[in-house]
């Protein structure tokens, strides 16, 4: 990647924000071909019984833009028995969560997000999950997440239950040995890559 983790000396005194432009203008320069077969590697990962297991609850996120995964992807999830929870913005506060039913249910939420039009199951609804994937722009070996910035996920994490796997979903050059970080974050505990697999975070 052209800027972070290239010149550890120079990145180390990147702010947050100087992150986020570097990893989202590297994002824009993926070919679609290329993000179509991440799509599919990340599938396979999900489908496989080693991440979430038929009959358990996924916390999931419909990707947007240049973000890993497809709509596609939760589809096939789904058909393997998995239910899947996802974020709902109402406001500053936690996420609210509902019940993904396929695409079509499906309608333009704010920030771009695609939310389900299903009953909302409220900010503790989180609870219930086995498993939460949590979108990133970048994630680092002890744990530390770069989202975009407007602080949902750390709002609504901590609402999850506890010893829930929190897995940040990245592309594999973007996961980095030091990001840097705030009190107020939410440590992950996993990070899952297309061609990495589920990775333990320490």
């Amino acid at each position: 990647m052209a800027g972070p983790g290239n010149d550890l000396d120079a990145t180390r005194a990147w702010t947050k924000d100087q992150w986020r432009r570097a990893l989202l203008a590297e994002r824009r320069r993926v070919p679609a071909s290329v993000r179509f077969a991440e799509a599919m590697q990340l599938t396979g990962l999900l489908t496989s019984g080693r991440v979430v297991g038929r009959g358990q609850t996924l916390c999931a996120y419909v990707p947007i833009g240049s973000e890993p995964g497809s709509v596609q992807m939760l589809d096939e999830v789904a058909d393997h028995g998995v239910r899947i929870l996802l974020p709902i913005v109402t406001g500053p506060g936690p996420l609210d969560w509902a019940w993904y039913d396929g695409r079509e249910y499906l309608r333009p939420g704010p920030f771009g997000l695609y939310q389900p039009i299903g009953e909302r199951l409220g900010e503790t609804a989180l609870r219930i999950a086995d498993v939460v994937l949590v979108p990133a722009l970048a994630v680092d070996r002890y744990g530390t997440r770069l989202g975009r910035g407007a602080g949902y996920y750390d709002r609504s994490l901590s609402l999850a239950a506890p010893d829930t796997p929190l897995v940040a979903v990245v592309r594999d050059p973007e996961v980095f040995d030091r990001l840097p970080a705030e009190r107020h974050d939410v440590t992950m505990t996993g990070v899952l890559t297309p061609g990495r697999g589920l990775l333990r975070l320490y």
